[in-house]
């Protein structure tokens, strides 16, 4: 593994840029929004003291409203450090050497399972992107993982180096920004390098042609081969290109000169644990170790393709800063999406968490989100732990009983394989299988102090908390053009479904040994340990919002006071901290370019989070816990359904999801609208003015935030809309709500 080792520079590779006013704002709101959170447990402390003191049917009430303001004061809290000091960056890619023979290597690896839920035709255009990066080829090899072991994806890789060797020469020839054949041609980016000459006009043609006849070999493949995937087979690994598959030879070829295209498809047995995306990135990471060994690499997800062809000369400028480069593990670019609505009504562009990602870059850095990060081999190996005078037996306990393996830990190594020729020796091909079948991580620290870690369905939450703890830092950079774009979900059911695994893998780690909230590390500063223990405490959020979406409704209700009446100087205290949260909120939003709308569509993200997503989350939580349940993984489609498609675009929910999911919420939209309805009377009439106001101002917020709820049980009849059953279940939990809860609290 060749180690770089950067050199002062006289111009900036990089900038880091606070954003003052951010700052200014956060902070002042911290220190005005706390002292308001002080005078709000004074108030509840002396009111449940009075309680306990002259004993009263009401008490349960406020003892729960008092626990869930302590959760959410307490998960506010420990989201203040990544409000502390955001930043921004900016990156000098023209001031990296001149010679590209001194820009280290790099590996891609791209992962995919499933063609009949990720379409070959996207993947390989991701791949195709990859290999047609802005960087020397020779120093450029791409690994895709097919975790589903499916013929029709190795075919597709072959048909993909046949049209790679005229795209990547095309696009070098027209200097083309955007390098993914599909976005190219379908016209989506319309920034361009190139000069539209007649040459150009011609040569275009050309290719575009040709793109339309691997567009057509990949239906065929289909159509011939069918989407199906194995879950039982051996190791697979093909390097692919023209000397290594005559069948895929290209007339127009032009062999030197191209980037590495290595299929892998892992050992698969159903009796063997092969630990999800985990152990896929370990074997990219053992398979490539003995083919190119890179000193660094970067993982995409097969949607996301290489939007900007400068994307690793834009990390290398952080590699490269001799000041940060020692402790750097790695770059993050964010998640952008290509599909994304003006309606974002499912937060498909994730804005929450690249704002909070912004803060943790100002405190060592944001955490590994899933794809898009450029990362050391040594920082993911766990080198700094290997001591400098392990023997061979020690050697094999931490990386396997691989000697090339082994060999290629040291930086003195070089790989053996020729890029021109491809060919693979007998004995490597035999380390090559070896390394990628599924009974080699036994035994060993692959999976614990070694790759990426298992037991986790947030593997990438896992493995950004073990390295910081090592004391290594990383690098959110947002640049103005997306690096990479993917696919986001358009359904609230892949929304859902998606965010309750999240929720569900967070929370596991937080209540697990290695929770940031109780085993800190030195290496760590406390403002990183609170940011991770807010991160994966997120799901607890559960519990405010269901107290305060039933409670101070059934007290509402029984006409007893949970607030002080308006004109108490507490009133003002807690309107102070609703309106302050609200209106920091927004202004969020908007200070990071988003529409005014944002806010509200965020808004009504959590609470369908809250409501189905982190309930469900932490119901399968305490049973993982009592070992009567174990966490799964599951991918998302990314086939195109033109009707949700369109509801999505309008900004329309589709509520096909399961009733599951869907019942909770709505049966708190019924209780809070009943609650409001009733009040809304009582007020009117003069029964209730003052004293209740501050109650009835919850359910009030609550129905109107959440209209597109009744919207869909009531008003719209298509396909999309709330079904009738889910409707009907919703009242009868609804009713067994408001009776027991009266049962329980007020008899």
């Amino acid at each position: 593994m060749v180690e770089i080792h950067p050199l002062p520079h006289p111009h900036p590779l990089h900038l880091c840029i606070p954003k003052k006013t951010e700052i200014s704002i956060n902070r002042i709101h911290t220190i005005l929004h706390g002292i308001a959170l002080l005078a709000l447990f004074y108030y509840r402390i002396t009111t449940l003291s009075q309680l306990i003191i002259s004993p009263t049917p009401h008490l349960l009430p406020y003892l729960i409203i008092f626990v869930s303001e302590v959760v959410l004061s307490f998960l506010w809290l420990v989201h203040r450090p990544s409000k502390w000091r955001p930043l921004t960056r900016a990156t000098y890619p023209d001031n990296l050497p001149k010679d590209d023979a001194e820009l280290p290597p790099v590996d891609i690896f791209v992962c995919t399972v499933d063609p009949s839920k990720e379409p070959s035709l996207d993947v390989m255009n991701t791949v195709i992107s990859a290999m047609a990066l802005d960087y020397p080829p020779d120093k450029i090899a791409v690994y895709l993982s097919d975790d589903g072991g499916a013929p029709l994806t190795l075919a597709a890789m072959k048909e993909a180096w046949r049209f790679s060797v005229v795209w990547i020469p095309f696009c070098k020839k027209y200097r083309v920004i955007n390098r993914c054949p599909d976005a190219y041609f379908s016209g989506a980016d319309k920034s361009s390098g190139e000069v539209a000459s007649d040459e150009f006009l011609a040569d275009r043609k050309v290719i575009e042609d040709k793109y339309g006849e691997f567009k057509e070999r990949l239906d065929a493949n289909k159509e011939t081969l069918g989407t199906s995937v194995s879950g039982d087979h051996p190791p697979i690994v093909k390097i692919i290109n023209d000397a290594t598959d005559n069948n895929s030879r290209s007339p127009d070829s032009n062999q030197k000169g191209m980037p590495l295209l290595v299929y892998v498809a892992r050992e698969k047995r159903p009796s063997h644990p092969h630990h999800f995306k985990a152990g896929a990135i370990n074997v990219l990471l053992r398979v490539s170790g003995v083919i190119s060994n890179a000193p660094y690499f970067v993982v995409l997800d097969c949607d996301h393709y290489c939007n900007d062809t400068s994307a690793a000369r834009q990390a290398m400028c952080f590699f490269f800063d001799p000041e940060i480069s020692p402790k750097l593990a790695w770059v993050q670019y964010p998640q952008h999406f290509h599909n994304i609505s003006p309606h974002d009504i499912y937060d498909g562009n994730l804005f929450y968490y690249w704002r909070e990602w912004e803060g943790l870059d100002g405190i060592r850095g944001p955490t590994i989100t899933g794809c898009n990060f450029f990362m050391r081999r040594e920082a993911i190996y766990g080198i700094d732990e290997v001591p400098k005078d392990a023997d061979l037996s020690l050697l094999r306990k931490y990386f396997g009983s691989s000697h090339e393996l082994i060999k290629s830990t040291y930086r003195s190594y070089k790989p053996s394989i020729s890029r021109d020729e491809g060919k693979v020796s007998d004995e490597l091909q035999k380390e090559i299988q070896l390394v990628a079948s599924c009974t080699y991580d036994d035994g060993t620290e692959w999976g614990n102090e070694v790759g990426s870690g298992y037991n986790s369905v947030v593997e990438d939450a896992l493995n950004s908390l073990k390295l910081h703890r090592k004391g290594w830092i990383s690098v959110w950079y947002d640049p103005k053009r997306p690096c990479f774009l993917g696919t986001c979900t358009t359904n609230l059911n892949d929304m859902l479904v998606q965010q309750t695994r999240w929720a569900l893998g967070l929370l596991l780690l937080g209540v697990s040994r290695n929770s940031p909230a109780i085993n800190l590390s030195s290496k760590m500063p406390i403002f990183q340990s609170m940011s991770y223990a807010g991160l994966t405490l997120d799901p607890l959020y559960v519990i405010p919002f269901y107290g305060l979406a039933i409670v101070p409704q059934l007290c509402l209700l029984h006409g007893v006071s949970l607030y002080p009446k308006v004109g108490d100087p507490f009133f003002f205290v807690f309107a102070f901290i609703f309106i302050s949260s609200q209106l920091k909120h927004v202004q969020e939003v908007v200070s990071y370019g988003s529409p005014f709308i944002t806010a509200l569509y965020d808004l009504r993200v959590w609470m369908m989070k809250c409501g189905a997503c982190y309930l469900y989350a932490t119901l399968n939580a305490v049973l993982d816990r009592l070992g009567l349940q174990e966490a799964n993984f599951s991918i998302t489609s990314k086939v195109i359904d033109e009707e949700e498609t369109k509801r999505y675009q309008d900004g329309v929910y589709d509520f096909r999801t399961s009733p599951q999911l869907l019942a909770p919420m709505c049966s708190l939209y019924i209780v809070n609208l009943v609650a409001f309805l009733v009040a809304s009377v009582r007020i009117f009439e003069g029964e209730w003015g003052r004293e209740m106001f501050a109650q009835a101002a919850i359910p009030w917020f609550g129905v109107t935030v959440n209209y597109h709820l009744l919207d869909g049980m009531l008003m719209r009849k298509d396909k999309g809309r709330i079904s009738p059953a889910v409707t009907m279940l919703s009242v009868v939990i609804c009713a067994s709500i408001l009776f027991l809860g009266s049962l329980f609290m007020f008899v």
